[in-house]
């Protein structure tokens, strides 16, 4: 028969407390969310005077922000290329990561201490934007979708989780694996990564959500609109005010949608996000924690 804990009124006391804390981090979080969802599929006027929250929608429900929001071709355009992005720097950042930690987690090879010395250092201090920028340049990547991806290719703070992760493996697994007649890739790739799958994908994870959001580089790098990710153009919408609607006749409309189309942008830039984010939600906590129990 299993054992009932009982608990003190201290305990009872603060657990109260911590999910009332609990509830109104949570509250706070949502309620931002929620305004945005129900100002984008309200009436434009009505939102346009609106000074508060948005609970519900004002007016008629209505889905016309969006429409002009995806009649822009260009929006398109950006999901194409940030997709592009996203996956290609997943890979990219994601084998360099694997491989980083494998190499500076191994006790036998020499050099760590000091390897992993000179790539803290470059997470405290760097070139900065104009010698990055000339770099870029000068490896003729200017206008390319390799300006994207290279600069960012690898990053120290993943680099430090995923070689903190593999530590914590025991060294017995991948002897055993060498007297089997494994090499180095077999037992980086089919017996280290496997046992921190977790971290590994909080890392993705991270990879993903920043690459997503990225629209500096892209500033700084490209010129070419068929190369703009998709925080690009919706810059434009947002900041530039960009007329968005391909006739002419709509010029009256996009004044009066103006400030419906930014909650829109909002939504249309974060869904896919919020999508993905609760099929990886399980290995987060488990693949940070991992990652930061010893240095």
């Amino acid at each position: 028969m299993a054992m009932v804990e009982k608990k003190s009124l201290s305990r009872k006391v603060f657990q109260f407390f911590n999910i009332i804390l609990m509830v109104l981090i949570a509250f706070v979080c949502f309620i931002p969310i929620w305004h945005v969802l129900m100002a984008s599929v309200s009436d434009p006027g009505l939102v346009d005077r609106s000074n508060g929250l948005i609970l519900t929608p004002l007016g008629s429900f209505s889905l016309n922000g969006y429409r002009y929001v995806l009649s822009y071709k260009n929006v398109w355009i950006g999901y194409r290329n940030t997709l592009v992005y996203v996956v290609a720097q997943c890979l990219i950042t994601g084998v360099l990561t694997v491989i980083a930690g494998y190499i500076l987690s191994r006790k036998r090879f020499r050099f760590r201490k000091v390897l992993m010395g000179i790539i803290t250092f470059t997470m405290l201090f760097n070139g900065g934007m104009i010698p990055t920028y000339m770099v870029v340049r000068d490896l003729h990547m200017l206008d390319t979708r390799w300006a994207m991806l290279i600069p960012s290719a690898l990053n120290v703070f993943f680099i430090i989780i995923m070689r903190t992760s593999i530590q914590e493996i025991p060294d017995s697994l991948e002897e055993s694996a060498t007297i089997d007649g494994a090499g180095e890739l077999t037992v980086m790739f089919k017996i280290i990564l496997p046992l921190v799958k977790a971290t590994f994908a909080v890392i993705l994870l991270f990879i993903a959500v920043a690459k997503w959001n990225e629209w500096f580089p892209a500033l700084l790098y490209l010129s070419d609109n068929d190369l703009y990710p998709l925080q690009m153009f919706l810059r434009d919408i947002l900041i530039k005010q960009t007329d968005f609607t391909s006739s002419s006749d709509a010029l009256d409309s996009t004044q009066l949608y103006k400030v419906l189309v930014k909650y829109c942008v909002i939504v249309v830039s974060t869904l896919p996000v919020l999508c993905i984010y609760p099929f990886v939600q399980k290995y987060f906590v488990t693949g940070v924690m991992i990652g930061s129990v010893k240095g």
